[in-house]
């Protein structure tokens, strides 16, 4: 998930387009991008185009942001998606551990297999993250929103440190509860050199992807998030240190460098985060 394109539900046309283009997921939002009144139209229009044959054959991870818990649509939000394929339902908003237990209880109820994407937007959420990412098993993983964070604390979103300061929490409450965590969105569609920094910065950080509000920006994280290099690097670790044990050996050279147990352990959680058998 490299990628991970927004999709408003207000614009059924970008539907089709979207799932041909090269994103790695979708994120169709029922949230921001849909006025009250239109909501209950686009959760119509959002049900028909996932029952399509065109989605349900596609490789891509198909994600809806739903609205927040205490809001009077998220009900109807979930009730749509039952019976539907959705990878992961984007919860927003989600201040505390409760509300995201109390959201995931309504998905159980549901019977909806999705998975929970938590999105980290508010000072509340941040000071709490490490136990909103353990709140249920359904959090598979956390999501930065640094605009709706930064703006009402008067944070400046184009200085990298704050940028830091803010995605370092995030991640180490990700890795503590054993979810991913994955990069916000970029707001300024001109600036390519912008976005790729801050992909670049996530990319540091352990961050699996990023957010794209647009189809230009895709390419870029495409880019910045390959992990062929990395995933064979880490093959090629494990099968050593698989021999290494098989010699009694618990440290060893491997292309020059000298590992041990916690660069195996590294290397087996890269594979772990690709889905791949470590």
């Amino acid at each position: 998930m490299r990628s991970k394109l927004f999709v408003p539900c207000s614009r059924p046309e970008f539907f089709a387009k979207a799932i041909d283009g090269a994103a790695d997921a979708l994120s169709f939002d029922l949230e921001d991008s849909v006025p009250p009144a239109e909501k209950p139209a686009a959760r119509a229009r959002l049900a028909a185009f996932l029952r399509s044959d065109q989605a349900m054959a596609s490789a891509k991870r198909l994600i809806v942001r739903v609205n927040a818990l205490d809001t009077p649509f998220f009900a109807d939000d979930l009730a749509v998606l039952a019976g539907l394929r959705v990878d992961l339902i984007n919860l927003p908003k989600a201040d505390t551990p409760d509300i995201v237990h109390a959201a995931a209880t309504q998905i159980d109820a549901l019977r909806l297999a999705a998975g929970l994407l938590v999105t980290i937007e508010t000072a509340a959420a941040l000071a709490d993250a490490a136990a909103v990412a353990a709140a249920h098993p359904r959090v598979a993983g956390l999501q930065v929103g640094l605009n709706d964070l930064f703006a009402p604390l008067g944070i400046d979103r184009n200085d990298p440190r704050h940028v830091h300061a803010a995605l370092w929490p995030i991640r180490l409450a990700a890795g503590r509860a054993g979810c991913f965590a994955y990069d916000g969105a970029w707001p300024d569609l001109t600036d390519d050199p912008g976005f790729r920094a801050e992909a670049e910065l996530a990319r540091s950080l352990g961050y699996i992807g990023k957010s794209c509000i647009h189809p230009r920006q895709i390419a870029i994280a495409n880019a910045v998030f390959d992990r062929g290099a990395e995933l064979d690097r880490a093959r090629r670790l494990v099968a050593a240190a698989t021999a290494a044990e098989a010699q009694g050996k618990g440290a060893f050279v491997f292309d020059g460098t000298m590992v041990d147990a916690p660069a195996i352990s590294a290397a087996r959680a890269i594979l772990r985060r690709a889905g791949e058998a470590a």
